[in-house]
This record gives C-alpha cells, structure tokens and sequence, in this order.
C-alpha cells in the first residue's frame, strides 16, 4: 500500500527536509541558478538581435524607433551585420556554456546529495530492530534505497532548478514581447488557456501511469528477491513454468502502466506542437495585417516567431517537470517515512558498559510475546554461573531461540528482567553488550568478501595467525590451505560455492577468533557430519572451558557433558539438572532422550534388516 501514494504536487515540509542534504552545495546551486538566469537572458537576446538586423539594415524604415543598441551600431549594412552575427554567435556561444556548466552542477550536486542520502537510508537500517524486518518485505526495502532515491535524484538534477529555468525564460520572454508589441502578445497568450487544459489532461494521465509504474517495480523487485532466493526450491519442485507464469503477470503490469505512459506522451506533444503552429499562424495573419498598416515593422513580426518558439517550449517542459516533481513527492514521502521509522532498542542515556570479566547470566521472571499477548515465554527464571556451560534443549516451538535472542536483546522482554554480570541489559550500551557474544547459528551467513573478510568480520586487527588457530580448531584449516589462495579466497553471495557444512566450520572459526566471553551455539552441528561434529565438540571442550557458554540442540548427544540441562516446554522452564539427573526424573528430558534414542536403534538396525533380507534373497 505504500507504493500507492500519490504524494502532493509539493509539500513544504519534506522540501525543506531535501534541501538538507542539497545544503553542502549550496554554492554549486547557487552557481547554477545564476547560470540559469544568465542562459535566459541570452536566450532573449537572439529575436532582439533580427529585429534590429532586419528593421535597420534588411528593410530599413523612416518609422522604426532608435534603440540605445543603434548608437553603436555602424552606418554600413554589411559591417553591421557582420557586428550582428558576431553578437548572435557570442550569445549563442555563451548559452552553450551555461547550459552546460549548469547542467554539470546540477547533475553532480545530484548525485552528491544522493549520495549522502543512501548512506544514511542504509545506516538507519542497520540501526532498526530486528522485528521491523521481520514485517517488512526485503524487496520493498530494496526499491526505498534504488528507485525511490533516483526519483529524488532526477528531483535534484533535472527538475527544481530547470523548473525555475523555465519559469524565467517564460518571464523573460514574455516581458520582451510586451516590449515589442502587447497586441501580438496577447494574440500569443490568447491560445495559452487551451494549452493550459491539455497539459491538465496529459498531467493527471501520467501521473496514474507513473503510479502504476512505481507499484509493479516494487511488485517486481520483491518477487526477484523472494524467488532468486528460493531458487532451489523452485527447482526442487519443478515449479519454474508456475513461477514464470507470475512474473510474466507481474512484469505485463510494468509494461502495460509504462504503454500508458508512452501514449500520454505521444498525443501530448503533437497537440502542443500543433497548437503552438496555430498560434504562430494567427501571428504570421495578425502581424502581416499589423505590418501592412505600418503599426508594426518586419522585424518584430520576424522576433515574435522567435519567442513563440521560445514560448511553447518551456511550457512542454513545466508539464512533465510537474510530473517529476510529483514523483519525487511521493517517493520521498516513503523514504522520510522510513528515516523518521525509530529503533525501540537503543542505548539508555545513562548507558553503561560490561566489564572485561567471566560474566555470570539471569533470566528473572521473564515473559515475552512477538505478538500482544500470544506468549512465547512464560515467567521464565534460571541463572547461569560464570564459565558455567548451559544446554537449552525443548520441542520445535519450546522458545529455545527466542532465549537467545532477548539475552543480545534483539527483542525487549514484556515483564521481567535480564542480567549480565549482574546488571540489566535494557542499561548497558547495545555495542558493549552484543560484543561480549560469539554466535554459531543454524543457518550459517557469509558475505560477499574473502574468507579473511568473513572470519574477522571488519575486526581488521585479528592476525593471520590467530584466525589459521581458530580454523585449525574446527577442522577447517586443511581445506583453507587446499584452495589457490588460501584466505584470500573469494566468497561468493551468500557464500555460494561453499558446501553448508563448511560455511558452518567458517562461522564456527569467525565466533572463536573474536575470543568471545559467552558464548552461544544455536544448533550449530546440525550441518556437519558425524566426524566433523566429533572434532568441534573436542574443540569446544577446550573453548568453553572457564568461559559462560550456552548450547542450543535438538540432538541430545551433542550436549551431555554441559554442567546443566534446560528443558523448555510451551515456553516455560520445566526441567533443570544434569543429563543423569534429568534421566532420573523420567519427565520430559527423558521422554525426548528416549525417543531419539529408539530413533537412532531403527537407523541403526535398518542397515542390517537390509543386509538381511538381500542374503535370503540371494541364498533363495
């Protein structure tokens, strides 16, 4: 629905806000608006300069009026013309460079200004919560940093300052007329309320194309990014013929909003361009009458053709400047909406940081919801010694994750609080607070970059030697070493190219090298084989010893050696203990521990009933 504003034809407020950002370069604007003025006057000067040619050398008359340039003109016909054209070309020299240098400026304060916008459209994001993102469609928030900011930039560079170009040659113009005959340019201004309503149907066609237009983009962008994504699911479940299908609906929107467009330019232009003939045709009728009586000379019958050409011109321009700034309106509206969009977790003024020791952890009391009142955590409370290791195990749903996340307070808690080192999270700075964390997620992230670039993770003071320890811990040192180039490998999208089991062992050797004081490992062998898995547990025996760790699995022989067992349950806390312990109590922990222990027996026994029945066979 945000794509559907149609934003107002000018609003004040969120100019003024755009100019902030044009406000470095004030002296480039500046600049070129007195470029602007400057082209205007020069563009005036050329009709003056063939009426004065004509009127005092081609068709000279007793009646034409002495004009202050006629005193420094000389006698002679052809030297004067000679001076003439020398004085046309100047003009036309000089407006060349204006236009130019004012088009330089304007394009590259433009692009300045959007610079500085993007930057801080993309840095506001990095501050917002993690559940903005989690309602707000990527592909959405793609098109607010692209399109809607080239719209802006077009704004800058083509359309504020060249509105009021055109507003001054129209001025200039119109003032030069008056001069040389109000009658004629009256004649001219007669046809301008025709124009006027032509311009009003053009505007009001375009603009619902240019809206249309801005929805399917944002269609488009939203549903690339979704299905390039999921590309391999759709392969998967051969649904690429389905997924064709509706891009090519989505894609027909584009197109058929942008036809829109292009026929709304397609009669808009010849219309004005036929109406400004006309116009030119009742002068060519009226001045020639108006010449014949002697009312008027040849040469300023001759200028006014000039200026009706200059005339008409700006007018076509104004129209589809009106439309640019519409856009731009509508498109800021939704940036500025998105920049005025505030974290609700930020650093308390007060802020304090933790200090650089074993730091114990306490859930007291905590209840939280993602949504009003559907609990996902219930009067959770537990206290985590330091250098303690923590298993947190429970059913898919248990709210296991959900623990994580507030703890790096991702999330505020509804009820209740959370300690570090005995100090509430919701008072320390949010950077002192989430670098004491080294995580190891599921879902294993690597970025665009070389393997050095994923591991340190913009931490440029972590040695070589430091991270080749840390790969060697996980088991990833001897593939590092296979490739070409070693550390400096380069990582694709997503980390693309690299099987899931050794993005995993690459975010493993990122969490060990950052030497974190807790740290949390949230299913985080579930993507390596069973080998793999044995030998980062024996390096984690290592890493976790005298350091708080929290062990998030749903495989229950990943964590029976951690000195106490979390059992969630529907969101509340219903079992603590060691493995033996909870065993003893034959409750939860040990309908679970008994469950995937009967699973592993049929895993285990299927290969022999196999081996089995292929001997019967064989023997029958």
């Amino acid at each position: 629905m945000e794509e559907e504003l149609s934003g107002k034809i000018y609003d004040g407020q969120i100019m003024r806000r755009l100019f902030r950002y044009l406000a470095p370069y004030k002296k480039a604007v500046l600049a070129s608006v007195l470029l602007l003025l400057a082209n205007s006057v020069v563009q005036v000067i050329g009709p003056l300069l063939t009426k004065t040619a004509i009127d005092r050398y081609l068709v000279p008359s007793a009646e034409t009026p002495v004009t202050p340039i006629d005193r420094w003109l000389p006698a002679d016909p052809w030297m004067g013309l000679a001076v003439l054209s020398g004085i046309y070309f100047t003009a036309l020299f000089l407006g060349m460079i204006f236009e130019f240098t004012q088009t330089f400026l304007m394009t590259w304060t433009g692009q300045k200004a959007m610079f500085g916008l993007r930057k801080e459209v993309f840095g506001h994001l990095q501050k917002l919560d993690i559940s903005f993102f989690d309602r707000s469609p990527i592909g959405r928030l793609v098109t607010r940093v692209t399109t809607d900011i080239d719209v802006l930039n077009e704004l800058f560079s083509s359309g504020l300052v060249t509105i009021l170009g055109d507003l001054l040659m129209l001025t200039f113009v119109i003032v030069a007329m008056f001069q040389l005959s109000p009658g004629m340019t009256l004649l001219l201004l007669a046809i301008l309320p025709v124009v006027l309503w032509v311009t009003i149907i053009f505007r009001k066609s375009v603009s619902i194309s240019y809206q249309q237009t801005r929805i399917a983009i944002a269609k488009i962008n939203s549903y690339l990014q979704e299905h390039i994504h999921g590309i391999a699911v759709l392969q998967l479940f051969n649904r690429e013929d389905k997924s064709m299908e509706e891009f090519r609906q989505i894609n027909a929107e584009h197109k058929d909003a942008f036809k829109d467009s292009i026929f709304a330019y397609g009669w808009f232009y010849p219309i004005v361009e036929f109406l400004s003939m006309l116009a030119l045709a009742s002068l060519l009728a009226y001045g020639g009458f108006k010449a014949e009586q002697g009312e008027v000379t040849l040469g300023i019958v001759v200028a006014f053709f000039q200026y009706g050409l200059r005339f008409f011109r700006p007018i076509q321009d104004l129209s589809e400047k009106y439309n640019i700034l519409q856009s731009a309106m509508a498109a800021s509206e939704r940036v500025l909406k998105l920049l005025d969009t505030k974290p609700s977790i930020v650093s308390p003024q007060n802020e304090k940081d933790l200090p650089p020791q074993k730091l114990g952890i306490e859930f007291d009391q905590v209840s939280f919801a993602y949504k009003h009142e559907e609990w996902v955590l219930k009067n959770v409370s537990f206290q985590i010694a330091p250098g303690e290791t923590v298993a947190v195990v429970g059913h898919t749903g248990a709210g296991k994750t959900t623990l994580m996340s507030l703890l790096m307070r991702f999330y505020d808690i509804q009820s209740g609080s959370i300690r570090i080192g005995g100090m509430d999270i919701r008072n320390l700075r949010l950077e002192s607070l989430r670098s004491v964390f080294g995580v190891v997620l599921q879902d294993p992230y690597l970025f665009t970059g070389t393997l050095a670039e994923n591991i340190r993770l913009g931490s440029e003071s972590i040695p070589e030697e430091k991270m080749r320890w840390a790969a060697r811990q996980v088991n990833l040192l001897d593939y590092i070493e296979s490739l070409p180039e070693q550390f400096n490998h380069p990582i694709r999208e997503r980390g693309a190219g690299l099987s899931t089991g050794q993005k995993q062992l690459v975010s493993f050797a990122r969490a060990l090298v950052h030497d974190p004081q807790i740290l949390i490992l949230d299913e985080a062998t579930s993507s390596v084989d069973t080998e793999t898995e044995t030998r980062i547990r024996a390096a984690l025996d290592h890493l976790v010893t005298g350091r708080t760790s929290i062990i998030i699995a749903h495989r229950l022989s990943t964590i029976q050696r951690a000195d106490r067992i979390l059992v969630m349950h529907k969101g509340e806390l219903r079992e603590m203990g060691t493995h033996q312990e909870l065993l003893a109590m034959r409750g939860i922990y040990y309908k679970l521990y008994e469950l995937q222990y009967k699973e592993q027996e049929k895993k285990e026994a299927l290969p022999k009933e196999r081996l089995s029945s292929l001997g019967t066979a064989e023997s029958a």
